[in-house]
């Protein structure tokens, strides 16, 4: 079962990032120098196939496509830890497939480091906000409105596009393999680790928050009174 889940964790990432570089490529080729309209498709097409992979893939392995989510979820004991190692391997080795997916059916060559800069404060703090809202989004829906959560998070991450200074990666296997497309979407080699390490620290305090929220044991009707 397991390893079932974890194919089906590699091939939903590696869609999601095919989607991410895709649309980016193919926004900005006919967006006419229009960065905004190469966005506006890029986010669009990301988000849409977000809630369609979520949906495709959630009921065979929660359909994380994130090693932030897998490990809150770890944490809050709705995946044994010692199946962590192999969600998170399939997430960024799926991650990587899609950018060469994505390269290939563009034309592009399959691996090219980026230089597009994403550095500074501000850009760090917003994979902060962006990694918190996605992992409350996700916790708050799968307690209260399961069935609402792949229509949920797909919106969150189509506005999360467009209110933070980043356009919200709020993944950590997406960021890594975003570094080697130099494409719309790319993002530096050098400006990764801090993305990282944002996100994480933005998905360990939307944990903690919601470990408060919806304690252990908690009861729906209790909770909503």
């Amino acid at each position: 079962m397991r390893a079932r889940a974890m194919v089906a964790e590699a091939t939903g990432t590696a869609f999601l990032v095919a989607a991410v570089v895709g649309s980016g490529i193919m926004g900005e080729r006919l967006a006419g120098g229009n960065i905004a309209i190469a966005l506006l498709a890029n986010t669009i097409a990301t988000g849409a196939a977000l809630v369609a992979l979520i949906l495709t893939f959630g009921p065979i392995s929660g359909a994380h496509f994130n090693p932030a989510v897998t490990l809150v979820e770890a944490w809050r004991g709705a995946i044994a830890w010692r199946y962590v190692p192999g969600y998170i391997a399939a997430q960024f080795g799926g991650a990587v497939a899609g950018v060469a997916c994505a390269h290939l059916m563009f034309g592009e060559a399959l691996f090219t480091a980026s230089r597009h800069i994403r550095s500074g404060g501000g850009q760090l703090f917003s994979e902060f906000v962006a990694t918190f809202g996605l992992l409350a989004v996700i916790r708050s829906c799968v307690w209260f409105r399961s069935s609402d959560a792949p229509y949920a998070v797909g919106a969150y991450i189509t506005g999360a596009y467009w209110f933070t200074a980043s356009t919200s990666f709020a993944n950590p296997a997406v960021t890594l393999a975003r570094a080697l497309t130099p494409t719309f979407s790319g993002i530096r080699p050098a400006d990764v680790p801090g993305f990282i390490a944002a996100q994480l620290c933005g998905a360990i305090a939307a944990a903690a928050l919601f470990a408060w929220l919806i304690p252990a044991g908690a009861v729906r009707s209790e909770l909503i009174k």
